[in-house]
């Protein structure tokens, strides 16, 4: 059994928080919710909690009616992305005190304070207060707190987004494995796409207030139902362009155009909204890039050994994400390429069709 979500909204006086939300999650493995700051994340990871009472619907938990049943009647762990320790214990104390509070044997609560302090690389600091530790020191404290409670139910709010890129990137990787076997339904917040692609699992992406889609993380990245979840779940924002189908042809613009093979073969003519990830966008020709568009760069960003560029075809803005630093030159025109064998395509409703 896990947790469920059944017909749950939020609202605070004429605003919609969260919108009418069915939702099973994975009992084993993580379950991500995948969202732009504003989506809705924290006001569903507070509605699981218990910390926030639903306006409509009902919050079931391993087959049993939690609505309305406070947090610390739940055996629920929440991490935020602001680290919260006890400033004036130790961080053996830190870690200890929900088994305290719970009335663990004090023989029993040394064992797994230090087991968990352990897979945390947290044993040399035990006893110091946390104002003497670094951002992602006191972060791992308050992870540790929540492996050692053993909770039903583990809630991380954008865990890692204050900390330093090196340490987010060990801990992302750390985290699957400090949860595996433990029985607990772990959910994580992150607005990060890359994130939710290294965590696996399950994803829900949202969106204003909303779920779009819900599965199997590598399935909803590769076939999102509709266009906005494939603008979530892709960073920088998905290419999306007018194109029209003409017989066994997809037309973007004037001269630039490329037989419609593979699911695109069967879609009927007419307009569409083609969706194309930036990393899919070259800027130079490769075996699977044969699709020629020139178009005028406009800005231009360098993240370590990545390039992107924006530039203008037609009326419209693209992006290009590629490995390598390449001499793009601002007001310039440039020939991209693009591999249009791994274009979505969306009906003007916006749902996918191929």
């Amino acid at each position: 059994m896990s947790l469920e979500l059944r017909a749950v909204s939020k609202r605070v006086g004429a605003e919609t928080h969260i919108h009418d939300t069915n939702l099973t999650l994975a009992p084993e493995g993580f379950n991500v919710l995948l969202g732009a700051t504003g989506a809705g994340k924290t006001t569903l990871i507070k509605l699981m909690a218990g910390l926030e009472a639903p306006t409509t619907g009902e919050v079931w938990f391993r087959g049993r009616n939690v609505t309305g049943v406070i947090p610390r009647k739940r055996n629920v762990s929440l991490v935020h992305q602001f680290f919260i320790n006890y400033p004036t214990m130790s961080v053996y104390d830190n870690i200890a005190s929900p088994l305290r509070v719970a009335g663990v044997p004090r023989a029993e609560i040394d064992r797994r304070v230090r087991e968990t302090a352990e897979l945390l690389h947290l044993t040399p600091m035990l006893a110091r207060r946390p104002q003497a530790l670094s951002g992602g020191q006191q972060q791992r404290t308050a992870l540790a707190r929540a492996i050692v409670k053993a909770s039903d139910l583990v809630l991380l709010d954008e865990p890692l987004a204050n900390l330093d890129y090196k340490l987010r990137e060990e801990l992302r990787d750390q985290l699957p494995r400090l949860f595996a076997g433990r029985g607990a339904v772990v959910v994580y917040a992150t607005s990060e796409p890359s994130e939710a692609l290294m965590l696996g699992g399950h994803t829900a992406t949202m969106h204003e207030g909303r779920v779009t889609q819900f599965g199997p993380t590598a399935r909803v990245y590769r076939a999102p139902d509709d266009l906005v979840t494939a603008d979530v779940f892709s960073d920088p924002p998905i290419n999306a362009a007018p194109v029209e189908k003409r017989g066994g042809e997809i037309h973007l613009l004037d001269g630039v155009r490329w037989p419609a093979a593979g699911p695109a073969a069967a879609l009927a003519d007419g307009r569409y909204t083609l969706g194309l990830r930036p990393h899919f966008v070259a800027p130079a020709r490769t075996a699977e890039a044969q699709v020629p568009l020139t178009g005028t760069v406009r800005i231009t960003e360098l993240s370590g050994s990545e390039s992107v560029a924006h530039f203008q075809a037609g009326d419209g803005i693209w992006v290009a994400q590629s490995d390598g630093v390449h001499p793009y030159k601002v007001g310039e025109p440039h020939r991209f390429w693009l591999d249009v064998a791994h274009g979505l395509y969306f009906a003007p409703d916006g749902q996918r069709v191929a």
